[in-house]
Order: C-alpha cells, then sequence, then structure tokens
C-alpha cells in the first residue's frame, strides 16, 4: 500500500494541473493515478485534424507556457507532446498503466484499488478522468433494424475508409462541424440537429475572441450553473463555414428514425445512408465513485465548484462548466484546481 497526502485520478490537463498546484496548497504527497501507459488523458484518442479553438497564449497549464507562436490554434499532436512534457516536470509522483476500480472513505481518509489490486491512501482525492471514456449516444429509433454503421465521433480518427459515402453527421457542435467539413471532401454529407447551427465569429475586432473573454472577466465568471442551459456555439474564422458550402454539406432537421437502409427524414422522404456520426458530446464517467454518495442517480457529481457536498475530502477538476466558461479548458483547468485544491486542504487538515 502507497500513503500519500493528495490522489489525483487521471493524468490529462485537468489532473496534471491539479497536481502541479498541489504542494502550494499543502499537499507535499502527491500520486498521480492514469489507466493509460502516458500521460495525455484522451488527447491521443481524438481525431487527428482536431485543433484547439483557442490560441497558443490562452491555452496552458500553470507554470508552463505552450511553446512556439502564441496566436496559432495548436493541433492535438502538439497538445499531446506539451502534456507529456509538462508531465515529466511534475512534483508529483505517476503510477500510468493504473485503472483505479474504487475509491471509498474509510477511517477519515480515502481508499483508493487499482484493477491489479495495488492500493493507495491518502486524506484527499480529486477525479479528474471527465468524462470523454463515456460518449453520449443519441437515442436513434430503429437503430436496431438499420443496416449501415452507427458510429461516435470518439470513434472517428481521420476520412480514411469514408470516400464516396453517404454520411449523416448528427450534432451542431465544434467537432461535428470540423467532422463534417473534413468528410465532405470525400463523401456525401449532411449535417442533422435540432436547432440551426449558432455560428460565433473566432475574431471581433482584430481581436480573438478568448482575448475579448479574459479581459471582459467572462473567462472565468462563476457563472457555469447558467451555462448548462445555453447551447454551445461554434467558433469559426470562417473557414469551416465556408468549407461545407463549398464541399456541400447541407443542413437538416434531425431526422425522425432510422431504417434499414437509412433514414427518415422530417418531412417524410426517405434517404439510404451508409454511416451515421454522432458528434453528440459525452457524459460524466466516475465509475470507480459508485457507492460512495458523491454522484445522483444518473452518475453525475454532486459537487458545488467542484468540491464534493457529500464526500468529504473529495474533489472534482475537469467538469464541463464546472465553475465558469473556461472549465474543463485547457487553460481554465489550473483556475478550477486552484479552487479545488484549497478548499480540500482546509477541509481535510490533519
Amino acid at each position: 500500500m502507497e500513503d500519500a497526502d493528495l490522489i489525483v485520478i487521471g493524468a490529462g490537463q485537468s489532473g496534471l494541473a491539479t497536481a502541479a498546484l498541489a504542494p502550494r496548497r499543502g499537499f507535499a504527497r502527491t500520486l498521480v493515478l492514469e489507466a493509460a501507459d502516458r500521460a495525455g488523458g484522451a488527447w491521443p484518442r481524438y481525431y487527428d485534424s482536431l485543433t484547439l479553438f483557442s490560441p497558443a497564449r490562452y491555452s496552458a497549464l500553470p507554470g508552463a507556457d505552450f511553446p512556439g507562436d502564441p496566436d496559432r490554434y495548436p493541433s492535438r499532436d502538439e497538445v499531446v507532446a506539451y502534456l507529456r512534457a509538462y508531465a515529466r516536470r511534475l512534483p508529483a509522483r505517476i503510477h500510468t498503466s493504473t485503472t483505479v476500480v474504487s475509491a471509498v472513505r474509510e477511517q477519515g481518509a480515502w481508499a483508493v484499488r487499482a484493477g491489479d489490486g495495488r492500493r493507495f491512501t491518502a486524506r484527499a482525492v480529486v477525479a479528474a478522468t471527465g468524462d470523454y471514456g463515456n460518449p453520449r449516444m443519441p437515442d436513434l429509433p430503429g437503430r436496431a433494424e438499420y443496416g449501415g454503421r452507427v458510429l461516435h465521433a470518439a470513434d472517428y480518427r481521420n476520412p480514411g475508409g469514408f470516400a464516396g459515402r453517404r454520411i449523416v453527421v448528427v450534432g451542431g457542435g465544434n467537432s461535428a462541424v470540423q467532422i463534417a467539413a473534413e468528410l465532405g471532401a470525400v463523401a456525401d454529407v449532411t449535417l442533422a440537429t435540432r436547432r440551426p447551427i449558432g455560428w460565433t465569429p473566432q475574431r471581433r475586432l482584430g481581436k480573438d475572441l478568448h482575448w475579448w473573454l479574459k479581459h471582459t472577466g467572462l473567462d472565468a465568471a462563476p457563472v457555469g450553473r447558467l451555462l448548462h442551459r445555453v447551447p454551445v456555439p461554434v467558433l469559426d474564422d470562417g473557414r469551416h463555414r465556408a468549407l461545407l458550402q463549398e464541399r456541400g454539406v447541407d443542413r437538416r432537421e434531425m431526422f425522425t428514425r432510422l431504417t434499414p437502409e437509412g433514414v427518415v427524414w422530417a418531412d417524410g422522404t426517405e434517404e439510404a445512408v451508409d454511416t451515421v456520426l454522432a458528434a453528440t458530446g459525452y457524459r460524466p464517467a466516475f465509475p470507480y465513485l459508485t457507492g460512495t454518495g458523491a454522484l445522483d442517480t444518473g452518475g453525475r457529481p454532486l459537487h458545488r465548484g467542484g468540491v464534493a457536498t457529500t464526500a468529504p475530502g473529495l474533489g472534482f477538476v475537469g467538469l464541463e462548466f464546472q465553475r465558469c466558461f473556461s472549465s474543463k479548458t485547457l487553460r481554465g483547468a489550473g483556475r478550477d484546481a486552484a479552487r479545488v485544491l484549497s478548499r480540500l486542504a482546509a477541509r481535510s487538515r490533519p
């Protein structure tokens, strides 16, 4: 059994930011437990062409600027390299290939067990595994009879294997638009959404949107609960909107059901479709906290600003709109981690 002051579950951006700040908040001995064989969280599993929606200057973790041109939009592989370099400099012990299967409160401390039987203990735990391991698949009536492929964006890497196909991409967010535009170069693609796409200009008056968010204070404003009800807009400098038009990708109201051959559109028209690809986000996934009272009946964390309300010594970092607009982003992970650690330290002192 290995003992520590703090256990961080997950070595993605949120877990790494938490581990970096832990010593400043009184957690001298920090362990990071990561299921994959290397740090980086979900980033290595995203589609190949993904780029950040924020410039490099607004995409850094605490204490380490993102290298290179600060005004560019880093690629997936650049983010992975940045996170792994960041992990190597951390004042924490990182156990990779360590899948956490349970975390329970025992005698005033947390006992964490890995799938291989190893046990770890600490006075506080931060769950930073996010939700990317649990894709949200929409209810698709007729799916059982549909003869084509149904995929989630989590399964998509690049257009290879889709040439000449008829594809419907479900979703109206950033990932749905980027994937549809990319597939449109090799296939016949339609975006199916429940509402019109909400486009937001990437730049206003010569400045990136993130400059305005920072300098107006909106990026860090504590309005997370309100944001859950607001549709997420598509940030675009004009390129993706132009690509959709150039490549013939149209937008239609969400189909009503699947048939053995394809879909039935809202106007009753039936059409043969080879693949339905859902870019519909993810759901919280904290199976190792089942039975602790830290989750509601839907598996969602019971928390206030990332601090568990029903489980002493437990925090969360990396939840969507955890506290503000920038939560669950590279630029916001450190801010949320600092707040959660401060509250955990105050409540879990021996």
